[in-house]
Formats: structure tokens, C-alpha cells, sequence
């Protein structure tokens, strides 16, 4: 046993399990990091496509989704810290596309037929997902208000927005909320919208001001909303696979990724493309409540803040498709309640991404963990690949 407290044991446990998933079809490769204590141990497995012969590598680029969503938060956190935001302050002021809302009488209700809003959408709201409108947990089109947001482009998705910001906003103005602010957890736009409002809030764009306060600090050279053409020969093709056949479908090549040229909307919610070691950095710091190296990005008091359960417990039924029955949300990440399997502590936090991305930190236990490949998830629920790298990971403790 080394000083980090892993068995180097487990850990070659670890990689023929993940291997599993790859000479099995799959994925066709991915790359794995446990870090504790100083060491990390990072595995790269697997090639960049299906079928293919380049091997999948440690600097390789992941499209990861919406791990985007913890780096937004620590970006609004910065502006909170320095007085430009306030977490209960009506968003109206720099949102006014956001001002005099009106709500649903119902779900299933239509567009017209609604109250008016009891408060203001403030910056809480839009940290903890509570704003009022978001992912509506229905077949696609079921009711007006998803068939509205599917016409405007505002459905969330693999994909960042086609839009530019203003008129991604001025677009989500015309919708009537689901739920009155605050009331309700709802997936995804809140961070699209924190992204705008760190815009307009730093006189920035979001992507400068995310690159100069979070990005640049952190050492993570290969993070941003696209690749470079420099940079292109390490971004591997995304794929879904077909339930029907089983085979994987290719969503994104790298020859024309959307990716591979500068995008309309910097997506908060779900933009990014990350390394394993760019992704380390970040975890890390939030690991070392704000600390990196001799400076800092966040105080220890915003880390903690963020990374708090912020849901009253009557709003959590409303989460279960997203979260587990003992987790709870901060800002911009899941948090555990209690221990309820191998791989979950009490504090534990982060989030998944839908491009086939996971990133937890585990401050207990002095543990992070990351799990990149381009397999698209087939569901809110992680799939066993996910679960079975975190039991990997967290069987690996050995001390």
C-alpha cells in the first residue's frame, strides 16, 4: 500500500474491468483517473474510434457535457466574491428578458394560460436549477411548452445552441415558466442562462472570462468551447448506440465537428471539451477548497457553499430522475446525503456528463475520480460502465 492509501492491486482490478467494456465493443476506449493523497493513477484504454487503430490517449479531448455545469458555477462564484453578483438579488437587472415572468397554471396547460410569477428569478435560482424552466421530463412533445421550446431551439441537448446568446435569451422571454421560481428543481437551462449572466455581469465574453479566471489559472490549456485545427487530431468521433441493433451510430466526426470551429453559444450548461488531466485540475482545487498551488480561484467558503445541499427536502422527490434518492444539488453539481452504495460518502459531489463523461471528488476520503468516453448515455440513469468504475475506484481504498 502506498501513501495515497491504494492498492495498486485494485487498481489492475480496475483496468481489466474497464478494459471489459472495450474488447467488448462497447466503447471504443476511454480514459480513467484516481487521484489520492498526491498519487494519481490515470489508464488510457481502448482506441479513439470504433474499429479503428489509433489508441485512445491521455491528452486525448472529450466533448464532456455537462461536467460543464461545476466550472460555470465556480465562474459565478468569482463574480459573487467580487461583488458583481449577489446569489439573492433579481437577475433582471442584467436579465431583463427574464422580468415580469409569467407561470404555467399547469404542465399540460397552454402557453396562454398562466399566473403571474410570485417573485423574481434571482442568481440562486439559476445555481440550484430552480428558476422555473428546464428539462421537461416527457416524450418529446408531449406537451405545448416542450413543442414552444423545441421551436425556439431552447430544448437542451447533446448539442450547444445554434444562437447567439441575446437572442437565445430574448427567445426564452416569450415562454411562460413551468413552476414558480424557487419551487422546483428543474434540469440544465439555469446554467445556460448563468452563462449569459456572467456575460453581461463581467463585460466579457463567457468564454474570455471562464479561459482568464478559471481556465488560465487552473493550467487547463486544452479546455474551451472548441478545438483548434492544431488540436483536432486528438478529438475522437462521439457516438450513441442503436438499441435496436447494438451497434454504435457515429453523432460527430472530428472531420466536421461542430466542435472544430467557433460556436454561436458558449453553453454553460454543457459547451466544454476536456482533457483527464485539465479535468484533474479542476476537481483537484475544489478538493483543496479553492486553493491551487500558493493561490487561490475560490475562497474555502464559497467551495463549501457550492458544494452544500441547497434542496429542501420537499423538492427532492421532484429530482429522482436525475438524482439518486439520497443526493441532493448545489450549484451546478450533485451532493450525497448519506452513504447508500460502495461508491458514495456523505459530501461526495459532481455530476455527469451525457457524452459518456463522470467527475467526482470526494473530499472523506481525499479522493478524485474521472471517467471519459465518447459513448453517448442512453438515459439520466448511469449506465453500468459508470457504476463500475466508481465501485473500481472506491474498492481501490485500502487503508
Amino acid at each position: 500500500m502506498s501513501g495515497s492509501g491504494l492498492s495498486g492491486e485494485r487498481l489492475d482490478r480496475m483496468r481489466d474491468v474497464m478494459s471489459g467494456y472495450v474488447e467488448r465493443g462497447e466503447v471504443p476506449g476511454l480514459v480513467t483517473v484516481v487521484h489520492r493523497r498526491g498519487e494519481t493513477r490515470v489508464e488510457a484504454l481502448g482506441t479513439t474510434a470504433a474499429g479503428g487503430t489509433v489508441p485512445m490517449r491521455r491528452d486525448t479531448i472529450f466533448r464532456i457535457a455537462s461536467l460543464t455545469k461545476p466550472v460555470t458555477a465556480v465562474a459565478a462564484m468569482i463574480l459573487v466574491e467580487e461583488c458583481r453578483l449577489r446569489l439573492d438579488e433579481p437577475v433582471d437587472r442584467l436579465l431583463p428578458e427574464l422580468a415580469g415572468r409569467r407561470v404555467l397554471r399547469r404542465l399540460d396547460g397552454p402557453l396562454d394560460d398562466t399566473v403571474p410569477a410570485r417573485r423574481p428569478i434571482t442568481l440562486r435560482d439559476l445555481l440550484t436549477f430552480r428558476l422555473g424552466i428546464g428539462s421537461v421530463l416527457a416524450p418529446r412533445g408531449t406537451h405545448p411548452i416542450q413543442r414552444a421550446m423545441d421551436e425556439a431551439g431552447l430544448t437542451p441537448g447533446p448539442n450547444p445552441p445554434a444562437i447567439g446568446p441575446d437572442e437565445w435569451m430574448k427567445r426564452l422571454g416569450t415562454l411562460p415558466l413551468v413552476h414558480q421560481p424557487g419551487e422546483q428543481w428543474m434540469y440544465h437551462t439555469g446554467a445556460d442562462v448563468l452563462g449569459v449572466l456572467i456575460e453581461r455581469a463581467a463585460g466579457q465574453s463567457f468564454a474570455s472570462f471562464l479561459s482568464d479566471r478559471v481556465l488560465a489559472p487552473l493550467g487547463m490549456r486544452d479546455t474551451a468551447f472548441h478545438v483548434p485545427p492544431e488540436k483536432l487530431d486528438r478529438l475522437p468521433p462521439c457516438y450513441r448506440m442503436l438499441a435496436r441493433t447494438g451497434e454504435l451510430s457515429l453523432q460527430d466526426d472530428p472531420g466536421d465537428s461542430r466542435w472544430g470551429r467557433p460556436v454561436a453559444f458558449a453553453s454553460g450548461g454543457g459547451g466544454l471539451v476536456s482533457t483527464a488531466d485539465d479535468y484533474l485540475a479542476f476537481c483537484r482545487m475544489l478538493l483543496d477548497r479553492g486553493r491551487h498551488g500558493s493561490g487561490r480561484v475560490l475562497s474555502r467558503t464559497s467551495v463549501e457553499l457550492m458544494t452544500s445541499n441547497q434542496l429542501p427536502a420537499e423538492q427532492r422527490p421532484g429530482t429522482h430522475s436525475f438524482l439518486g434518492p439520497d443526493e441532493g444539488w448545489g450549484f451546478g453539481l450533485s451532493v450525497s446525503l448519506r452513504r447508500f452504495d460502495l461508491a458514495t460518502t456523505p459530501g461526495r459531489f459532481g455530476w455527469n456528463g451525457g457524452t459518456g463523461t463522470s467527475a467526482y471528488t470526494d473530499p472523506g476520503e481525499g479522493l478524485v475520480g474521472i471517467l471519459l468516453t465518447q459513448r453517448q448515455m442512453d438515459s439520466p440513469t448511469p449506465p453500468p460502465l459508470f457504476q463500475d468504475f466508481w465501485t473500481s475506484a472506491y474498492r481501490a481504498i485500502d487503508d
